[in-house]
């Protein structure tokens, strides 16, 4: 019994000195946000279209993440199959990650993504939500 109370006591301390020390956990998937940089772009086959990579704990942006899906879709405006093309661009602002879309008609856009984080197991995913005008 005693040897039970003990553990006890010292797992009761290890928990209040990690928990007070600063040490922090690690960071889960909904600790990330993507951002649009501009949420209207002018409709064609080239816009241009950035998005940040934000860590909601610190505000700060997120560089050298790997964006391994992006799927763009008219679903804002009730048409969730007519999707478009998507082509990475390279940039050179820590954080913010650019992308060439096709949009070939005016109107509401759907922008999902899922990102792997150095140092973080689960993946980020997310979506923005962008307009096309004429």
């Amino acid at each position: 019994m005693n040897s039970i109370l003990s553990t006890a006591r010292l797992l009761l301390a290890a928990t209040i000195l990690f928990s007070t020390s600063g040490i922090s956990s690690f960071a889960g998937a909904d600790d990330y946000e993507f951002q649009p940089v501009t949420a209207e772009l002018p409709a064609g086959p080239a816009s241009e279209f950035a998005v940040k990579l934000i860590d909601k704990r610190t505000g700060k942006p997120v560089p050298d993440a790997i964006i391994f899906e992006a799927r763009l879709d008219m679903a804002p405006d009730g048409m969730e199959m007519m999707t478009s093309n998507v082509e990475a661009v390279p940039t050179t602002e820590p954080g913010v990650y650019k992308f060439k879309l096709n949009l070939s008609m005016a109107g509401g856009w759907r922008f999902q993504l899922a990102a792997k984080i150095q140092g973080e197991q689960e993946t980020a995913k997310g979506e923005v939500v962008l307009k096309a005008t004429q």
